[in-house]
């Protein structure tokens, strides 16, 4: 029989200082690269937006993972960075909490990058509606750390 879902208890858990790093691409076509590094984006600029809504899903993932406690997040880097092919997000989330911050940092360069797709969509799409070359890929924890430590 399989076990019940249900919430991992914490509580006996210590507060520490705890940080993790996440990455993730998203594939754009060569033409909205360039109008994105020309401000030329009717939606505005897709970086701007990327970092905004890593910086608020980061603090909201405990509402989208239902087994995630809500943690008091201290700190969310967002960097956005345009590639020859697309542009790569990175993350860091810290807090000094009883469980870790990766789900946060991974929320966060999920809904970053989902935004961007928002922002260009209608540079990216072919004469049928289709998106035939963008895509979000490689999605990962880069780094994780707990304890105490400067940095």
């Amino acid at each position: 029989m399989p076990l019940e879902i249900r919430q991992v208890n914490v509580s006996s858990k210590t507060m520490v200082k705890r940080v993790a790093i996440a990455r993730g691409f998203i594939k754009l076509q060569r033409h909205t690269i360039e109008k994105i590094k020309a401000g030329e984006i009717e939606k505005g600029d897709p970086l701007q937006v990327a970092r905004l809504a890593g910086i608020n899903s980061a603090k909201l993932t405990h509402l989208l993972l239902p087994l995630c406690h809500p943690i008091r997040v201290e700190y969310v880097e967002v960097n956005p960075k345009i590639r020859e092919d697309g542009i790569e997000v990175e993350v860091l989330v810290e807090a000094v909490e009883k469980t870790g911050v990766e789900m946060e940092a991974l929320t966060a360069v999920s809904i970053a990058l989902l935004n961007i797709w928002d922002v260009v969509k209608m540079y990216e799409k072919d004469s049928a509606g289709q998106y035939p070359e963008t895509k979000i890929t490689d999605i990962r924890v880069i780094e994780k750390v707990k304890g105490d430590f400067d940095g």
